[in-house]
């Protein structure tokens, strides 16, 4: 059995000497409150790509984007019923890493676990960006660079004093958008049925979801190319189970943020395209120029649409980095202590904050902001598309630990199973043929670049699970070699 991360409630046992998981340090402690984690849920899956990214998609599936949203939001929901059924039988801060290395094999764990550490610290670097061309919109006489190494400076500093403190960020973070967004969806679904006084919205009306083409004006397959749009935004739902390892209660935690994911995806997804869409024509030119969330703000005559937006980005933005930093710390902590990566990367504060995974992680993602700036049509065009499809792979991989994991914890704690994949295990296969069709269908997709995105991401992937192969290998045979001399000794 793998050994997984130690969880102690803060002011518990100092830690056992010589643990790799606790030297100077009790190990990772429960400081999460049930609100933050209750937050983090929600604010896990409204990124940024939903404000600035919807755009696209809109304009290439008109209305029918909908159903590109409808669909990959199924898929999220039916994989985090299996990373939940997992997770709040075990929970851990490695989630789905560990899950698949008990599952699959040490193999599958060590590949995932680092592809999926590869992803975020790549997404530190285009959010620290992102964050800092908005900053430098607003106070010009800081440059771009120095707002992007202020915001990581500050970010990492919030992660290094605790995990208390990193749930207090990404709560009140996360409200502002779960706000925001709620906001939008009200007064523009008032503004879509001709209730809202004192607005000039000519242009709103159900009406907008068959003028204009049609609901598919670009035909049926223009939700496959949707799908490929949308379906990285989704990115960040997982978020939740790995941290729950640090709440008060991971199983309760699991279990609801594992429930309530239909809501979300259908309120925050669903409910503010659904708005957009219903707010402009699909092909008005505003929603490509400015956005679709500015240029359905701008249809309502409010006023400063667009910094109002720029700061609900830029929250957003924020509580990715945090989010980010935090998920790249914990899993190269889980690695750690599994032995899929340094020792040092195991160990805690007295404060229970892995410092080592944090400082390290936060470095690769200054190096990644460095090529950003430096060689951006080059390396960080590579890094990025290299982690494009990690999100399907991260996903693939949850659904076989799953197919072996409920046979395991049914033959060892089936009172753990709180948690339970509907249809079993047939909506599993189901769900895994998607994703293997999505990647199959991206390898078709020259016009966005999804075919170099699954191309670099494989060739990351295989040269990672190689490594994951060969360490495997010489572990077994120091295993062995150690084996033979204690017979030798023995005889």
């Amino acid at each position: 059995m793998t050994s997984q991360p130690t969880v102690t409630k803060a002011g518990n046992d100092p830690g056992t000497p010589g643990d790799p998981g606790a030297p100077g340090g009790s190990g990772l402690q429960a400081g999460l409150k049930n609100r933050h984690l209750s937050m983090i849920a929600i604010g896990g899956v409204i990124g940024a790509g939903l404000f600035v990214g919807s755009s696209s998609g809109i304009a290439t599936a008109g209305p029918g984007i909908l159903l590109s949203y409808a669909l990959v939001g199924t898929l999220v929901v039916l994989v985090m019923r299996m990373l939940g059924e997992m997770s709040a039988a075990n929970p851990t801060s490695g989630s789905f890493s560990a899950h698949a290395d008990r599952a699959l094999g040490p193999w599958a764990g060590f590949t995932i676990g680092w592809l999926y550490w590869f992803f975020w610290v790549v997404v530190l670097a285009v959010e620290a960006t992102a964050g800092a061309a908005i900053l430098e919109g607003w106070i010009p006489a800081v440059p771009q660079w120095g707002w992007a190494l202020i915001v990581m400076v500050v970010l990492t500093a919030t992660n290094l004093v605790s995990v208390g403190s990193y749930g207090e960020f990404e709560f009140w973070f996360a409200g502002i958008k779960v706000v925001a967004i709620g906001a939008f969806i009200v007064i523009g679904g008032l503004a879509v049925f001709g209730v809202l006084p004192g607005v000039d919205s000519d242009q709103a009306g159900l009406a907008n979801l068959t003028d204009h083409g049609g609901f598919l004006p670009h035909g049926a397959g223009a939700i496959l190319t949707g799908i490929l749009l949308v379906v990285f935004s989704f990115m960040g739902s997982e978020i939740a189970t790995l941290a729950a390892g640090e709440s008060e209660d991971p199983e309760r935690a699991v279990t609801k943020a594992t429930n309530s994911i239909i809501w979300r995806i259908g309120v925050f997804y669903l409910g503010s395209i659904f708005v957009v869409v219903c707010l402009l024509p699909w092909n008005s030119e505003s929603i490509t120029e400015d956005g679709s969330y500015v240029a359905a703000l701008d249809s309502l005559g409010i006023a400063h649409a667009g910094q109002i937006m720029n700061f609900i980005v830029l929250t957003s933005v924020l509580s990715c980095l945090n989010s980010g930093l935090y998920t790249a710390s914990r899993m190269a902590f889980s690695l750690g202590r599994r032995g899929d990566a340094p020792k040092a990367f195991a160990r805690t504060t007295v404060r229970g904050v892995p410092r080592t995974a944090i400082i390290a992680s936060v470095v690769f993602g200054f190096v990644a902001v460095f090529f950003n700036y430096k060689f951006p049509d080059s390396v960080f065009l590579f890094l990025v598309n290299s982690s494009g499809a990690v999100a399907l792979f991260v996903w693939l991989v949850i659904c076989f630990s799953q197919l072996r994991m409920r046979k395991i914890i049914q033959a060892e704690a089936p009172e753990k199973l709180v948690v339970r994949m509907w249809l079993y295990p047939y909506l599993t296969w189901a769900s895994a043929g998607l994703i293997v069709f999505v990647l199959g269908y991206m390898l078709t997709d020259t016009e966005h670049d999804g075919r170099t995105t699954v191309l670099l991401s494989l060739l990351v992937a295989g040269i990672v699970l190689a490594i994951a192969v060969v360490k495997q290998r010489l572990v077994g045979r120091r295993a062995a070699d150690a084996e033979a001399r204690d017979e030798v000794r023995a005889g």
